[in-house]
């Protein structure tokens, strides 16, 4: 199943974006997204997705500090790139995050993880990927189970303005390694494949 976008009014400011995407009513399961100005709404992760998130979270537990938490719901805001955006993965310190009624500040972010869905994979490699590089979050983990080349995980690194330093990709089946502070080893040949 394929995402559904709501278009929005180019006069419309940021405030009355996020006020429109806080205050409607979405469909109860689904990831609900504002990507580049546009809400985006899409479904729940399939299980393979959800499987993949899953053994990278129970990897970054065994290495983070006890102030941190690791969310799968969390929704991240860059409004220089009218992005209200939820990864597969926040790794962020829990006291800010605690402090927010709807979403946080992507800089708060420390690591940010996606796992690409065929229908959106686009959305994961340059929008996201171009917001989460202009929010200044050090490190980007893509999944890409569509990759035109095969599944692969690509670590991204060392942002300046809206784009990222690729510092490792591993094809499925090879480890990918996250350096300070998570300095942990990502086996991909856990990941189900397709």
């Amino acid at each position: 199943m394929s995402a559904l976008t709501v278009g929005h009014d180019p006069e419309q400011s940021w405030d009355e974006l996020v006020r429109f995407w806080e205050e409607m009513e979405w469909p109860e399961g689904s990831r609900v997204e504002i990507i580049e100005g546009i809400i985006t709404v899409s479904p729940a992760p399939a299980p393979r997705h959800n499987v993949i998130a899953e053994l990278i979270q129970r990897r970054l537990y065994s290495v983070i500090p006890d102030d941190w938490g690791i969310y799968q719901t969390l929704s991240i805001a860059v409004p220089s790139r009218l992005g209200m955006l939820m990864p597969d993965l926040v790794v962020a310190p829990r006291q800010e995050c605690a402090e927010s009624d709807s979403h946080v500040p992507a800089a708060l972010a420390e690591l940010v993880v996606e796992v690409t869905s065929k229908s959106n994979a686009r959305h994961d490699r340059i929008s996201k990927h171009a917001a989460y590089a202009t929010a200044h979050i050090p490190l980007y983990l893509l999944v890409d189970r569509w990759a035109p080349d095969g599944p692969a995980a690509t670590l991204y690194g060392e942002p300046k303005g809206d784009v990222y330093r690729p510092l490792a990709t591993a094809k499925f089946g090879e480890p990918v390694k996250l350096p300070a502070p998570f300095d942990v080893v990502i086996d991909t040949s856990e990941f189900p494949a397709d």
